[in-house]
């Protein structure tokens, strides 16, 4: 299991699966109404914020993290997560 998080899921949903970001709005009643107009993966919200590095280790770069970004495209990503994941399963299953 921590292998297929460590090797598979975890970079899918940090670089390649989109995510919604909320705003809120207030109206003059004071009803506060969520909308999600912005939708970005995980790292392209870390590096549109004004400072990202504070947020980062200090052996860890921004240029080393585009460079997992880049390695493949979201597409990519998911279809060997997903073919990951029936493999997972399969010695799951097998195992019980």
């Amino acid at each position: 299991m921590n292998e297929f998080y460590e090797k598979y899921f975890n970079e899918y949903l940090n670089f390649h699966r989109p995510c919604g970001f909320t705003t809120v709005t207030t109206d003059a009643k004071g009803k506060q109404k969520k909308t999600y107009p912005t939708y970005l993966t995980p790292y392209e919200k870390l590096k549109s914020l004004k400072n990202p590095k504070q947020y980062l280790k200090a052996d860890v770069s921004l240029k080393c993290l585009d460079i997992i970004a880049e390695k493949q495209s979201d597409n990519e990503s998911a279809a060997a997560m997903q073919k990951a994941k029936v493999e997972l399963f399969k010695k799951i299953h097998r195992r019980s």
